[in-house]
This record gives structure tokens, C-alpha cells and sequence, in this order.
């Protein structure tokens, strides 16, 4: 036994991207960047170690611009943090223009991998003295990826339950495509220029083949040329070696509007094993795709439709898959809040418009997909960079103007949305703008926070516009933070009311989320917990029985 790791590792590759490293498009492919990127953080955990390393997986790789021929790339890897036989390297990617010397930011990652010694011995690594935001991060993506197995078996209940419609009925649709047609299948020999000095292939190759035959895949259901966005749970359960034939099955589970999940398995054969048919799975991932017009414009895909039991699996699967990517980004992307807008006579004027022109923005953003879907809720997400909004819409059996005097009084809102305490009218600005204080309950031991909001309400001006109730946080200085709370923030939030008749109405409820509302979200977005959807049920019930008596 060793100890190892005394010293950090970091290290900075250079590429040229040539037209041999390029797709159809021009771009880079997908599958030349993760090898660069698996390779350079070999060598940072090598670095640290002391000795080599392989692989043990890869997850949450997010793809944000594509690079192009000519274009030089910079990868960066580091070791964020060494747990007690493995560690994790932090992979960025970065794009340079030599002609206009613009740099951007191309793809993040992060990356698990352990020591191979040369004898049978096993390597236990120290931890980096120094105790930084990478390190606090790494410690919550471990506790987030230990709670997958348990909330991936919570939400597949759910999923199946009588409260979700995904269920049997969607599959009726007309335009669905059965899975089948995109099932693809290949099959690689591995060579020596695949395979490291130990003989075992290399990652980040089996990674590149992988891209190829989902890459494929989807293509088949969209007729066109999917662009890969992010790769989930790449996973290494056993190592290939030279000689080794890899039979790679590729196949869509799920689509979800403006994207793909494919699911990838790979399975090894040596000489013998392939005579016998006896296969080893050594890997495993789901990648998602979107698919763009000339223009660049994100396409819808067309439904799916399982079509065997194994498929219907692989259907739920891919949903239970998203929700955890949604708490993942929701929890990893988290940072602190940034100060809010100081109230004040002189800025009053331009906090109000903001306000409301910043709901109203929000609500008119393309690509919302939905979630959930219940009888008179439905639940929609939207993700930019690393930015996650939620959507709920709600079906109310009152008249839009009722609707809108009763959701504009937050003094109201404790009676149906147990995320809060107390709220609390500081100053009625005029008949349109009031400042509240407000109190939510703690979570998972933390404190209690608290908030101080602007709420902003304005009618229509004409019949086809909404009700709008728009929330943002601000900053009073005659309501400094208290120690016995934590002083959160609201960035956009609010109300848009859509009238459908003379008795009922559409209400849109808006969240563009932030660290303050992230831990009571993300136990919703994870399935562990359907509180939305029953403070969505709880807001229609109070909506209806304060609205029959007006």
C-alpha cells in the first residue's frame, strides 16, 4: 500500500484543429475533443499520483461553442481533489481565433480516475492541504453522484405512477418513431495506436467511437446532423486491450423537444470469447443531442415509441436520467447570489420596468420543454449556459382578474405555498409596487432564509396580454441581513395570467433559479419530492375557493 499525492496536478495542452480532426460541418468533432480531453487529464492525475492512471469515468461534459479549422485549442486539466483512491480532474476547453484573437469557452468536465501500480498493490492518495472552492465542489458532485442509484429507483416509481402521463397514452401519437430504427451497431478492432503503454485501449478512443454510433443514431430520427451538447454517466466497468473486438449498440431512449438521449453499450471480445460469444461490458454512457437548421436554429424531434419492454425501460429511464441532470446543474452550477438592486428615489423608476420587462423576457424564451404533465399542471424547465428556469402552468377555474387580485397579494401566499413563513408589507410603494419581507423554513439543517422583494403588477392593455405579477429582490437599507438568517435573493420570478373565458384562466408561474430557491428545487427536480407539483395543486384550490366567494 502507498500513499500518494502530495503535490497537486495540472497541466495545459495546445491543438490545431486540422481538417482531419473535423466533421461534416467543419467543426471539430465531438469525438477527437473528448480524446484530447481524456488524455490530458490522464496525464494531470498522472502528475499528482506519481504513476500511471486509467480512466474510471466521465461525467457531466457539456459542450458550449464548436471550434473550427484553423482555430487553436487550449485544454486545461487539474485535480480538484483526491478522495482516498481516486480523484477528480477538472477538464476546460477553450478556443482561440487566431485572426480575431477571440477566446472562448468550448467544453467542461470532469473526470474520475485511479492509479495503476505496477505490482498488485493498491494506491491510497493524500488529500491537497489546500482547501479550495474546486475541492468543496468535487465533495458535492461525489454526494450528488452517490444519491443517482437511490433517486434514479424513486423517480422510476414515479415515472410509472398514476400521477405521470408519461405513460402508455402518449404513445398513440401519429408522428412517434418506434426506437428500432435507431438502433446501430458497429464493431472496432483494437490496435496498437489505440492503446496506451500498458496495452489497455485508451479512453478517450473508446469515448470518440462511442460519439460516432450515437451520433448515428440520432441522426436517424432527426434527418439530419445532431450536434452533441453533453455526455452523462460514462462509465468504465472493466478495461479492453490490443486484440480486443468492441461491439458497440447504440440506441435512442427518449427525446424531449429540442433534444436526445442516446444510450451507448460496449462490450469486448478476445480471440475466444468472440468464438464462444461471451462478451464483456466495459462501458457505458448517454449522450444528448440537438439538432440545428441553417440558420441555427435548435429542431424539435419527433416522439418515440417504445415498442418492447426493454424499450419502455430505457423510455422512463432517460426521464428519471433528465431530472437528475436538471438537480446536478441546478446544485453544481449554484454560486452565490449577487447583491441585489438598492431601492432607492432615484432608481425606483428603472427597479419597476426591470422588473417586469425581466418576467416578461424570461417568459418569451424559446426551448421550455416539459417535464411534467398532470391533469391541470404542467411543468416545464429551460436551461441556458448555466442558467435553469422552471415553468409551472396551472389551469384555474376563475376569472383572470380574480386570479391576479389575489395572486398580487402575497400577504395570501402562506396559505398555499409552504416554502414560506411570514411575509411582511415594508412599504406600499404606490397601488402597482410593494416591498415585502419574507421568510422561508430551513433546509436540511441549514438556517432559515429570509428575502426582501419587490413586487411589480400591471394589467393588460389589451385582451390578449397577460396579468403580470413580476418578483426580483432588493436591497433596503433600512432592512440590513440578520444572523438568525440567510439572506437570499430572487432574481426573476412572477405571475403571467392568461385569460380563457369569463369563469377560468391560464396562470404561468416563473423561476429563473438561484442558490436561494435551490433547496427547494432540487429534491422536485430529482423526483425525490413533488412539492411544486403540490404547491401547484394547493395554489389552484385556494385560487378556487377564494375566488367562489368573491
Amino acid at each position: 500500500m502507498e500513499r500518494r499525492g502530495a503535490a497537486g496536478g495540472d497541466v495545459c495542452m495546445c491543438q490545431t484543429v486540422f481538417p482531419a480532426h473535423a466533421n461534416q460541418r467543419g467543426e471539430l468533432s465531438a469525438g477527437q475533443l473528448l480524446k484530447w480531453m481524456d488524455a490530458s487529464a490522464c496525464l494531470a492525475a498522472e502528475k499528482h499520483a506519481g504513476v500511471s492512471c486509467v480512466t474510471a469515468s466521465m461525467d457531466d461534459i457539456q459542450f458550449k461553442e464548436a471550434a473550427r479549422i484553423g482555430q487553436i485549442l487550449t485544454i486545461k486539466a487539474k485535480v480538484n481533489r483526491a478522495f482516498k483512491t481516486s480523484m477528480e480532474v477538472g477538464i476546460k476547453v477553450t478556443v482561440q481565433d487566431v485572426l480575431n484573437n477571440v477566446e472562448k469557452t468550448v467544453s467542461a468536465a470532469y473526470a474520475t480516475y485511479i492509479a495503476k501500480p505496477a505490482g498488485d498493490g493498491q494506491v491510497f492518495f493524500l488529500f491537497a492541504s489546500e482547501w479550495t472552492l474546486c475541492n468543496k465542489l468535487s465533495r458535492s458532485k461525489v454526494q450528488v453522484n452517490q444519491m443517482h442509484p437511490h433517486i434514479y429507483v424513486i423517480i422510476k416509481s414515479v415515472t410509472y405512477g398514476k400521477r405521470s402521463k408519461y405513460n402508455s397514452d402518449i404513445f398513440e401519437e401519429e408522428d412517434a418513431v418506434s426506437t428500432d430504427v435507431t438502433h446501430v451497431q458497429s464493431i472496432e478492432l483494437v490496435q496498437p495506436p489505440h492503446a496506451n503503454h500498458h496495452g489497455n485501449t485508451f479512453g478517450g478512443q473508446i469515448m470518440a467511437w462511442m460519439e460516432t454510433v450515437a451520433s448515428i443514431s440520432a441522426s436517424r430520427l432527426c434527418c439530419s446532423y445532431p450536434v452533441l451538447k453533453s455526455v452523462n454517466m460514462f462509465k468504465f466497468w472493466g478495461p479492453s486491450v490490443v486484440g480486443d473486438r468492441l461491439v458497440f449498440n447504440a440506441i435512442v431512449n427518449n427525446t424531449f423537444q429540442k433534444s436526445v438521449e442516446v444510450g451507448v453499450r460496449v462490450e469486448a471480445y478476445n480471440c475466444e470469447e468472440w468464438i464462444k460469444d461471451q462478451a464483456r461490458h466495459i462501458n457505458s454512457a448517454f449522450l444528448i443531442f440537438n439538432t440545428v437548421n441553417d440558420r441555427g436554429e435548435l429542431l424539435t424531434f419527433p416522439r418515440i415509441k417504445p415498442t418492447t419492454k426493454d424499450a419502455m425501460r430505457r423510455y422512463h429511464g432517460a426521464i428519471a436520467r433528465r431530472r437528475i441532470r436538471l438537480a446536478r446543474k441546478s446544485i453544481l452550477s449554484a454560486k452565490e447570489d449577487k447583491p441585489s438592486d438598492l431601492w432607492e428615489r432615484s432608481n425606483q423608476a428603472y427597479v419597476s420596468y426591470s422588473n417586469i420587462a425581466a418576467l416578461a423576457h424570461l417568459a418569451a424564451k424559446p426551448g421550455w420543454e416539459i417535464t411534467t404533465t398532470l391533469d391541470d399542471i404542467k411543468i416545464w424547465t429551460h436551461e441556458e449556459g448555466d442558467v435553469l428556469s422552471l415553468k409551472v402552468e396551472m389551469r384555474v377555474k376563475i376569472p383572470s382578474h380574480l386570479a391576479f387580485s389575489l395572486l398580487s397579494d402575497f400577504t395570501f401566499c402562506q396559505q398555499w405555498d409552504k416554502h414560506f413563513l411570514t411575509h411582511e408589507v415594508l412599504q406600499t410603494v404606490n397601488e402597482d409596487e410593494k416591498i415585502y419581507y419574507v421568510t422561508s423554513p430551513p433546509v436540511t439543517g441549514n438556517k432559515p432564509r429570509d428575502f426582501v422583494i419587490l413586487v411589480s403588477q400591471r394589467q393588460p392593455c389589451k385582451p390578449s396580454e397577460p396579468y403580470i405579477v413580476a418578483v426580483k429582490s432588493v436591497t433596503l437599507t433600512s432592512m440590513p441581513p440578520s444572523p438568525e438568517y440567510c439572506r437570499s435573493e430572487i432574481l426573476c420570478a412572477g405571475f403571467h395570467i392568461y385569460s380563457e373565458s369569463n369563469s377560468s384562466c391560464m396562470v404561468c408561474y416563473f423561476n429563473q433559479v438561484t442558490s436561494g430557491v435551490t433547496a427547494y428545487l432540487a429534491a422536485n427536480l430529482t423526483g425525490s419530492s413533488e412539492s411544486i407539483e403540490d404547491t401547484a395543486l394547493e395554489c389552484i384550490k385556494f385560487l378556487e375557493l377564494k375566488g367562489s366567494k368573491c
